[in-house]
């Protein structure tokens, strides 16, 4: 199996109360800038994975582990830091609980490996008909490909997608990214998208996106969220999308789970104009246990359960054969 990943990030002054941060190496973090209207700090920069090719490889081994041409080994980044777009004074009230003598998570432990035998039941038993697969995610994209969240080659995302039979995968997974506004340095979901498509990309989409989007709307975007959802669907062109929901265990502030519910609702209201779309309902299958301290992105046991839900999710939403479980799976 081969692989090309480039890792990028940004970084810009911190604005976490001195002697109150905590970083785990090559963390990335969660910012989103609505143009001027709302910036935010969060623990480093964005991880970008693009032009992933995934498919059976020798046990052990990663998408993450066969760079090519991009001069990075081990856990290497090319940036970390703090992420913004420079309104001074804007936050979220996810903040606090993120930065407030918080401690990283604990990796995930148990086994190094998955016995071969498992993992043969579930290929045996979930498999797409997606044989190309491009993911543009956000933040709580990033630690699906990470080897500091999920150490164990196997449970990332580029492997879990393996197991249900995709053998071409690219994967964009940027923190702080929405579908409209940008970071310094950084290219929005729209973008990527339509960037992969003019090259001649033709093939099944997974968006993981919205819950900046989210934010940018409840901190006075012009941009609704239809309008978020319609810009990526045309992009797809009527090729299968699934779109990844999101969830957040804030009662306030831009990212509260309230304004993310609104947008899961956005995406159910936006089946009825594309028979080619499938919602993962991720928002139901989530654990408040599988979270951060900052309530919106994941321990290690949340990455590895949500990179195997997702790909999971894909071989329900588009079967190798039969009709689809429904427009929106779990």
């Amino acid at each position: 199996m081969r692989s090309w990943i480039s890792r990028t990030g940004q970084t810009s002054p911190g604005h976490e109360p001195a002697g109150k941060r905590w970083r785990r190496p090559g963390r990335r973090g969660l910012a989103v800038a609505a143009g001027a209207a709302v910036a935010l700090a969060g623990t480093v920069a964005g991880v970008a994975a693009a032009g992933v090719t995934s498919g059976r490889f020798p046990s052990g081994r990663s998408a993450e582990s066969h760079r090519s041409g991009t001069g990075l080994s081990g856990n290497s980044r090319s940036g970390t830091g703090r992420s913004g777009t420079g309104r001074s004074g804007a936050s979220h009230a996810g903040t606090s609980a993120r930065t407030a003598g918080a401690q990283p998570r604990p990796v995930v432990a148990g086994r190094s490996a998955r016995p071969a035998t498992r993992a043969a039941a579930r290929t045996k038993a979930l498999r797409t008909s997606c044989r190309s697969v491009a993911h543009i995610g956000d933040s709580t994209s990033v630690d699906l490909i990470s080897p500091d969240y999920l150490p164990d080659p196997a449970q990332r995302l580029a492997a879990r997608y393996a197991d249900v039979g995709v053998r071409h995968l690219r994967i964009d997974a940027s923190g702080g990214r929405s579908i409209v506004e940008e970071m310094p340095g950084q290219s929005n979901g729209y973008k990527v998208a339509r960037g992969w498509r003019s090259r001649g990309y033709r093939g099944c989409w997974v968006f993981a996106l919205g819950t900046n989007d989210t934010a940018n709307v409840a901190a006075g975007s012009s941009v609704g969220m239809m309008a978020r959802i319609d810009q990526m669907m045309a992009v797809a062109h009527g090729q299968p999308v699934m779109w990844v929901n999101t969830r957040t265990l804030l009662p306030s502030g831009y990212w509260a789970s309230a304004n993310e519910r609104a947008w899961d609702a956005t995406l159910v209201k936006a089946l009825a104009k594309y028979p080619n779309m499938r919602i993962f309902n991720w928002s139901a299958v989530s654990q408040p246990g599988w979270f951060l301290p900052d309530g919106i992105h994941y321990n290690s046991l949340g990455c590895a359960m949500r990179a195997k839900a997702i790909a999971d999710a894909l071989a329900r939403a588009f079967p190798l054969n039969g009709g689809s479980a429904g427009k929106i799976v779990r």
